[in-house]
């Protein structure tokens, strides 16, 4: 609401107050893995530098101008060194316009809410436009042909990320998604950081000429493709390697990215799901650990996406693979459960209220189990909210 608010009277302001930073702003976008990105970011540059970020995840300009106006001082002064801002792919376009970025970081382009984006390539072109904006540097997924080609609207240098060919069918483009076979043949661009191996809790980088062990708390393998976006980012802004490791390692994940929260003696993990894409990838991670009992809570407000069809591209056959009952939830409890019959998936449940479906999953599971919750934006957010409550001094059951 802050944003909206100085939006509104002073469309300057963001322009004005972010000039005044000497070591620019860095903005992140894609598809998926933005926030849990730009939280590592941030916390790996904060060992150097005093950073500014939008850390709620509000990732439309008025997230950036809200967390300005919090952290201006009354003189309307920024006591920070840079800023890091985790932007919506449409948003860092607007962005853009009124203020160029030090440096860009480009994740992926998948397809995500085409009521709202369209097409995958009006995705890219809108992520185009902020790589051309770039004063500093850019920074883009070698493995994504439609973020490499982004190069070519880029007048900063560019930085490369990517990952080893063997591990190609763990972090498919778009267009490979469907496909049985990934090849595995060596890019033809060389990635400034690699990821060289994956194992839950351990991946192995190559940071130029080194390798690195690292531990990241935030569990998957999607999150260790963000840690070599980071890496990348944060040895550009100057950071030796061997600190960037360490730091990274200390990084807790980001809400509902892999979030784990205690609830009466079951380990309840949430996992942001909202375009093909991410699920899978959220579906893949919880392969490692599996669950005693899964929710699938799927709304269809605004900000999730009114038109839910993409869950039709999502293979949820491993689902029945679980040790335990699998419930649907959220406004399109009923839906969801009809797209899990064709997988071979039966709902043992179908709970519209998503804090009660939550509560019975947490019923259903053993003293000590494990419930996984996959979930859209505005179910995640009532569910972040009710946990938070529960952990709070005092919280309410």
């Amino acid at each position: 609401m802050p944003g909206k608010v100085v939006e509104s009277i002073d469309a300057g302001y963001l322009a004005r107050r972010l000039s005044t930073l000497p070591r620019g702003v860095t903005v992140v976008s894609g598809t998926n893995g933005k926030t849990t990105t730009t939280k590592m970011l941030a916390h790996v540059l904060g060992s150097r530098y005093r950073v500014l970020t939008n850390p709620t995840g509000s990732n439309f300009t008025r997230g950036a101008v809200s967390a300005v106006v919090d952290a201006a001082r009354w003189s309307g002064r920024l006591d920070y060194d840079l800023a890091v801002f985790e932007l919506d792919e449409a948003y860092a376009a607007r962005f853009v316009a009124e203020h160029a970025p030090h440096r860009v970081v480009v994740l992926n382009v998948l397809r995500d809410q085409m009521d709202r984006f369209g097409e995958i390539d009006h995705t890219a072109a809108l992520l185009g436009r902020a790589v051309a904006a770039a004063t500093g540097e850019v920074v883009l997924n070698r493995d994504d042909p439609r973020v490499a080609a982004l190069a070519d609207h880029a007048s900063a240098p560019v930085r490369w990320f990517g990952v080893h060919p063997s591990l190609r069918s763990l972090f498919r483009s778009d267009d490979e998604l469907h496909a049985e076979d990934v090849p595995s043949a060596a890019p033809p661009l060389h990635a400034d950081v690699e990821l060289l191996s994956y194992s839950p809790g351990r991946s192995r980088y190559r940071i130029g000429a080194s390798e690195h062990d690292i531990a990241l708390r935030a569990e998957g393998a999607h999150n260790a493709q963000n840690a070599a976006a980071v890496v990348a980012a944060a040895i550009g802004e100057g950071l030796p390697a061997a600190e960037v490791a360490t730091s990274l390692a200390e990084v807790p994940p980001a809400f509902g990215r892999g979030e784990t929260v205690d609830v009466d003696g079951r380990e309840v993990v949430l996992q942001l799901a909202k375009n093909p894409g991410g699920f899978r990838l959220a579906l893949m991670s919880q392969q490692e650990t599996p669950a005693d009992v899964s929710v699938v809570a799927i709304n269809d407000e605004y900000a999730d996406g009114r038109d839910v069809s993409w869950l039709w591209d999502v293979d949820f056959s491993g689902l029945a693979a679980t040790r335990g009952p699998v419930l649907t939830a959220g406004t399109r409890a009923a839906d969801m459960a009809l797209r899990l019959r064709y997988d071979g998936v039966e709902a043992a449940d179908m709970v519209t209220d998503v804090p009660a479906a939550l509560r019975r999953a947490v019923q259903l599971a053993p003293q000590g189990g494990r419930v996984v919750v996959y979930t859209t934006y505005t179910a995640m957010w009532r569910l972040h909210e009710l946990l938070s409550r529960r952990t709070a001094p005092g919280g309410a059951p």
